[in-house]
């Protein structure tokens, strides 16, 4: 497959990233642009996730756009110059709600860059913190407490309203009850389970196990201490001692599917945490 074949193959996704980062317009397309720019003349031979790596440049390149559209927008404020009519169209208006949903449009723009970044890669793209942290250069406890202060200004939900309740109490309930066929029906083909090292430390997973079938091995008949709870304003799990988290799980959800669930114990994530009991 030749270079543009390829690139071409992930260009629906990449231009998807960049429209929900930047909104609608010109911005997203010109960011696609300048990645395949880029691609075409890099030395990808030993890139063995292609999608990921061009994820990682699109997102670069928007985040590169937003700090710019931030600095014109203090230069325009410190000299007193008039903004020129950027109001968005009805059109923008309706792309943009597509693809980000109605309740975030108008908050996203208040965010500061790496907050939006963090939240749309992680919460609309499964992108893992790990990921994120390298891309702002920031350690991944410190992606997750972006994508934390973002999620908690655009959601505004009470626990009864908590995105994904529904998904992780059926999920909860089917592990107790080593509910197998239950378990893979909530889980998405491509389901992450991830570990961090104190979490491993205490007795945990691996680090790492991917697919429906591991995934849902490892949780068939468990999670006997696990209760529903609020995580950042999105629907999770924690363990508790004395009333104090040890173990929190927790969720990506897509499209009424877990795609990915990350088990963190380390004290530094968790004190940066937000959790509400159900």
């Amino acid at each position: 497959m030749d270079t543009l074949d390829s690139f071409e193959d992930h260009r629906s996704h990449l231009t998807a990233v960049a429209t929900r980062i930047l909104g609608p317009g010109g911005d997203a397309e010109d960011a696609v642009q300048e990645a395949w720019l880029r691609y075409s003349r890099s030395d990808t031979s030993d890139v063995d996730n292609l999608r990921g790596w061009l994820t990682t440049v699109v997102s670069r390149l928007c985040l590169d756009q937003l700090r710019s559209r931030t600095a014109r927008r203090e230069d325009l404020v410190d000299t007193h110059l008039e903004r020129p009519d950027t109001s968005p169209t009805p059109e923008d208006d309706a792309v943009v709600a597509e693809a980000v949903g109605g309740a975030m449009q108008a908050v996203l723009d208040e965010l500061n860059p790496p907050e939006r970044v963090a939240f749309v890669l992680h919460d609309l793209f499964a992108v893992s913190f790990d990921e994120i942290a390298e891309m702002l250069d920031r350690s991944p406890a410190a992606a997750r407490q972006l994508a934390s202060r973002a999620r908690r200004r655009i959601r505004g939900t009470t626990p009864a309203t908590a995105p994904g309740r529904e998904v992780v109490d059926a999920f909860l309930k089917a592990a107790r009850a080593g509910e197998f066929d239950s378990l893979l029906a909530l889980l998405d083909p491509s389901v992450v389970l991830r570990a961090d090292a104190a979490t491993v430390a205490m007795g945990g997973p691996v680090p790492l196990l991917v697919g429906p079938q591991d995934v849902a091995n490892r949780f068939n008949g468990g999670a006997q201490s696990a209760f529903l709870t609020i995580v950042d304003g999105l629907a999770g799990a924690a363990w508790m001692l004395r009333g104090e988290a040890k173990v929190v799980f927790d969720f990506t959800i897509v499209d009424d599917l877990i795609v990915a669930i990350d088990m963190l114990s380390d004290p530094e994530v968790l004190s940066g945490m937000v959790l509400e009991k159900v």
